[in-house]
């Protein structure tokens, strides 16, 4: 038999007590704390983002802009590009941007500079898988926790997102660490120094909507909820945490008008008002001659379907929540709520990208996992549970490795290619862009002239010699030339450069003819300019499936 070890016995004492063993009884082991569960779906979570990040996805219109502004920030003053001040968006994302680029250092290539970006936004997946364990194991368990964050590693829809350079994943981040804290005062032991956590819990939900401040409806709006129905923590904890989210954003505010940018501010927050209430719809499913919803989701059933069939139970998941009446279920039924409510206006009449899915997807993952019965004094259904289950994490897994080993970098390849073989500063026409400068312009303005010049007479005169048509975009409607035109355009022209992915479908860079007689264009290099040589088709992937468009 074994003795047991304690520990070295003093002089005039007794024995002292046996070691505490972290085996329970018959040797097995307590449970798995919870920070071991949120490190394991951290750590998935950023691998499987990080995988061919640089190709798995290609160039988003909002990406380079995004990158500049936080180029921007780094170099000091308000975000801007280069088009003036930039205030449609709070400068939240773009400072924390400029804060990865003092770390990791600067780019000068735009396309790698996105890169890097999205780097970040890979790790700001991992802190939200994280979250999510913790906030689903507070509430109900550490199973329910591991889970949870196990779906969003693997969610296919999720790891689109977090890939690009957006402002949603950095925003879920703090919206999730405020919940975090709430339902932390809204259990029924209350917590050491209340009022300091409702500060904290504001703070966190202050810098959401200092990201995207669109995330006032999954912030502000049930917090004001809270406080009208009494649910959810104390009414003082919760009126502290409401004050302190929007004096964050007051103090932002107050801060531009001192240095005189409140007229500007004025102008871009009113415009992005009549763009969220659907009064102008620049941009998403609800915009005229884009492709509608309906056909979008039909079209990505294959690849999506465990993101739908979540989705599908958000009427589930709050009916549930409602059905608790205890103040943290009250206050995550608000939360949902209020995201399903943003969502539903969003569909209906605002301006709808598929981005703001996001912030609709996360709300309620959270919910189905607090919620959900596991039968366990049913064997079959505990199969049947355990089985839809599986099917849910092993569809993701297999969409997953179709898309990361697609190559889907199409912009990264045409930049190499031209300033391989095109001077810098020659003159090339884009057609995309349906009402703002487009992916090609923002992709390769800092080397190349750019424009929309579509007659013969206006490429003559900017000496544009090439033209380049993302081609998806164009038979999606949302290029600012029409598709009769580019094909007149290009008709009997062959594509120097072409490359086939999902997003863009074929992009592809055509030689215009020369207008005049004299020499070609591309053998008058910009003085200085080292990049010479004939053009040559360049080889390209084989051609994909179509699949994901900018949305």
């Amino acid at each position: 038999m074994t003795v047991p070890r304690t520990a070295p016995v003093s002089a005039g004492t007794g024995p002292a007590p046996p070691v505490a063993s972290p085996a329970g009884p018959h040797g097995r082991r307590g449970p798995v704390p919870t920070v071991v569960y949120a490190a394991g779906a951290a750590l998935l979570t950023v691998v499987l983002r990080l995988i061919q990040i640089s190709r798995a996805g290609d160039l988003f219109v909002d990406e380079p802009i995004y990158r500049r502004l936080g180029d921007s920030a780094a170099a000091g003053g308000f975000p801007r590009t280069d088009e003036g001040l930039f205030f449609l968006h709070p400068p939240g994302y773009f400072y924390l941007e400029a804060g990865w680029t003092k770390v990791v250092g600067e780019h000068s290539d735009i396309i790698a500079g996105v890169h890097s970006s999205r780097v970040l936004n890979a790790l700001l997946a991992g802190v939200t898988a994280a979250l999510i364990v913790f906030l689903v194991a507070r509430v109900r368990s550490r199973g329910a926790g591991a889970v949870a964050g196990l779906v969003f590693a693997l969610d296919q829809f999720c790891v689109r997102q977090n890939d690009r350079v957006l402002l949603e994943t950095a925003t879920m981040v703090w919206i999730l660490a405020g919940y975090l804290v709430l339902v932390g005062l809204a259990g029924a032991d209350p917590p050491a120094r209340p009022r300091a956590r409702a500060v904290l819990a504001g703070l966190f939900l202050g810098l959401a909507v200092l990201t995207k401040d669109h995330a006032v409806l999954i912030t502000v709006l049930p917090l004001l909820a809270a406080l009208a129905l009494g649910w959810g923590p104390p009414r003082r904890l919760v009126a502290l945490t409401t004050a302190v989210t929007v004096a964050s954003y007051a103090v932002y505010v107050a801060l531009l008008s001192g240095f005189g940018h409140f007229d500007e501010f004025w102008a871009a927050k009113t415009s992005g008002v009549r763009r969220l209430l659907g009064i102008v719809q620049e941009t998403g499913f609800n915009a005229a001659g884009t492709p509608s919803l309906v056909g979008r989701l039909l079209d990505e059933l294959p690849g999506y379907a465990a993101t739908y069939l979540l989705l599908a139970l958000t009427p589930v998941a709050l009916f549930l929540l409602l059905r608790r009446k205890e103040p943290v279920y009250r206050l995550l039924a608000l939360f949902h709520a209020s995201a399903i409510v943003t969502l539903a206006y969003a569909v209906a009449v605002g301006t709808l990208e598929e981005q703001a899915l996001y912030l609709l997807f996360v709300p309620n993952l959270v919910a189905l996992a607090v919620t959900v019965p596991v039968p366990s004094r049913r064997p079959r259904l505990r199969v049947l549970a355990c089985g839809v289950l599986v099917a849910v994490l092993a569809t993701p897994a297999v969409v997953y490795a179709r898309d990361r080993w697609t190559p889907d970098d199409g912009f990264d390849r045409l930049r190499s290619y031209l300033l391989t073989h095109v001077p810098a500063g020659s003159g090339i026409v884009t057609v995309d862009g349906q009402r703002t400068r487009g992916v090609t312009n923002w992709a390769l303005n800092d080397t190349y002239r750019l424009g929309h010049w579509v007659t013969p007479a206006e490429q003559a005169a900017n000496e544009a010699r090439y033209v380049i048509v993302p081609w998806r975009v164009i038979e999606q409607g949302y290029g600012r030339s029409p598709l009769t035109e580019v094909e007149r355009m290009t008709e009997g022209l062959r594509p120097v450069f072409a490359f086939d992915g999902p997003t863009y479908g074929t992009l592809a860079l055509y030689r215009l003819p020369s207008p005049l007689p004299g020499p070609d264009v591309t053998e008058l290099a910009v003085p200085g300019s080292a990049v010479t040589g004939p053009l040559v088709p360049a080889p390209g992937p084989p051609v994909t499936e179509a699949g994901d468009a900018p949305g």
